[in-house]
């Protein structure tokens, strides 16, 4: 067997970093990242749903293709959302405290991470003038 001295270093590097890594964080993560997909892609949805309806040019086919793109997009969201809840309710439920693996605050705040280092780094928008 390997001691830690005669592993070579890997800080700074992908494995180091999921090696610090708990489960309950990189499970708040996978929540977080997986609800600002669902939400990005409902955005685009419903914004190409609304460019077909603009260019439909009355045709009742591609009218109701627009419609019925913008409402499963919609409909995603909505499922994606009620998925955390339902995990949660179900967990208490059985007696499992899915809660001491899925923090709503610590989503949020993976959420507000992720937006700010988009954003450049800056502050709150209550920062910006």
């Amino acid at each position: 067997m390997y001691n830690q001295q005669d592993m070579p270093s890997n800080s700074g590097t992908l494995i180091s970093d999921t090696q610090n890594i708990s489960l309950t964080e990189l499970i708040n993560k996978g929540i977080a990242y997986a609800i600002i997909v669902a939400g990005f892609l409902s955005v685009v949805f419903i914004f190409i749903g609304g460019i077909s309806f603009i260019l439909s040019g009355g045709q009742e086919e591609k009218i109701k293709q627009a419609v019925s793109t913008i409402r499963y997009a919609i409909i995603g969201l909505i499922v994606t959302i009620l998925a955390v809840i339902i995990v949660n309710a179900l967990g208490k439920i059985i007696g499992i405290s899915t809660t001491d693996y899925i923090s709503f605050s610590e989503i949020v705040r993976i959420i507000q991470d992720i937006s700010k280092s988009v954003r450049g780094g800056s502050g709150s928008p209550d920062t910006l003038q």
